[in-house]
């Protein structure tokens, strides 16, 4: 919604909150030679003794040249679920504020929004797994804060209409978050190159995924420079930790090899679809937009049981609205997924 006033959508204590600083925000230009006496830190040398940048300039300046977003437009977080947990305190307020969810879609916006004290009202996807826009619409009210899209969506594995999210983007009176974790195994467009056409607009990265760097933890936010300004004061003032600024650094470097393991899980995806296709008791698998598939079976619990078995560790789905008896597959390697489709044979043949 272009014309809507973000600060008006803030909870009354955030908008006066002074956020605390710490030493390292207090001294930005520090240099190898400065003598360092004012963090009460241990002084002897192992490479991590010193706090870490709070800000993670060089992540964020790297990912502002590979975005092409200004580095003021990005918050990183402990995973994406400490950026969507800022988001909830930042704009929900507890016990009176609702977030709106298009289940099956991602646990983690219902888990924070209970935790924050947040209710949720749940619109189910169509039967094409897209959103049902005029439905959203009318269940939003005045204190509907955020409405979450996952796209592509995790577990149906589908980019949304971009037609149906700019509408809601158009007419929803609170914030959108965008979660696209899976947005570099799609041939869809990011929305960060319309960032700055809505205000209300929260796009939500990750480097778990395509970026093979899930043991970091390190979330990413895009948002107006005014939302970000907003979340870096309520943010914990060294969230990003320095093996995980470095090393998130170094994958930065090498887009490379990134693109090579995606371009590999894409043509994995393609096979594995072809071979799941053959096993007698898969009834359909969905197109997907992500780095897994979503397969219909004749019977969800007993097949992962199986699978467990023999030492196979699935995702068992059948209990989320629209995927009964489905399982989620994510694509291994080479030959993780050979072992998947022979062992799917065996069972089929039992």
């Amino acid at each position: 919604m272009k014309d809507l006033n973000i600060n008006n959508l803030l909870r009354e204590n955030i908008k006066n909150i002074k956020a605390y600083s710490s030493a390292r925000d207090e001294y930005k230009d520090a240099t190898a030679d400065m003598v360092f006496i004012d963090a009460n830190e241990n002084p002897f040398q192992s490479n991590v003794n010193r706090y870490p940048d709070p800000q993670q300039s060089k992540v964020k300046q790297r990912l502002a040249e590979i975005k092409g977003v200004k580095t003021s437009q990005i918050l990183l977080g402990n995973g994406s679920d400490e950026v969507l947990d800022l988001l909830f305190r930042a704009f929900c307020e507890p016990n009176r504020d609702n977030v709106i969810t298009l289940p099956p879609t991602y646990g983690m916006y219902s888990v924070l929004a209970d935790l924050n004290a947040v209710e949720i009202q749940s619109v189910l996807l169509d039967d094409n797994f897209e959103p049902k826009v005029e439905e959203i619409l009318a269940t939003q009210d005045m204190n509907s804060k955020i409405l979450f899209l996952c796209s592509p969506n995790n577990p149906t594995a589908n980019s949304f209409n971009s037609h149906n999210v700019e509408e809601l983007l158009n007419n929803f009176k609170g914030i959108v978050v965008i979660d696209e974790a899976y947005i570099d195994f799609s041939n869809s467009d990011s929305w960060l190159s319309r960032l700055n056409e809505f205000p209300n607009l929260v796009v939500t990265q990750t480097l778990s995924k395509a970026y093979g760097l899930a043991g970091i933890r390190l979330g990413i936010c895009y948002a107006s420079e005014f939302i970000i300004s907003v979340l870096n004061k309520i943010k914990p003032p060294y969230n990003v930790n320095q093996l995980s600024q470095d090393k998130a650094l170094e994958r930065l470097t090498r887009l490379d090899e990134v693109k090579k393991e995606v371009d590999s899980i894409l043509t994995e995806r393609e096979i594995l679809i072809t071979k799941l296709s053959e096993i007698s008791f898969i009834k359909s698998i969905y197109p997907s937009d992500a780095n897994f598939l979503l397969v219909k079976i004749d019977d969800a619990n007993q097949r992962y049981s199986e699978l467990i078995k023999r030492g196979i560790v699935v995702r068992n789905r059948t209990t989320q609205p629209l995927c009964e008896n489905c399982l989620r597959f994510t694509i291994g390697t080479p030959t993780e997924n050979e072992k998947l489709i022979e062992t799917l044979q065996l069972i089929s043949k039992s």
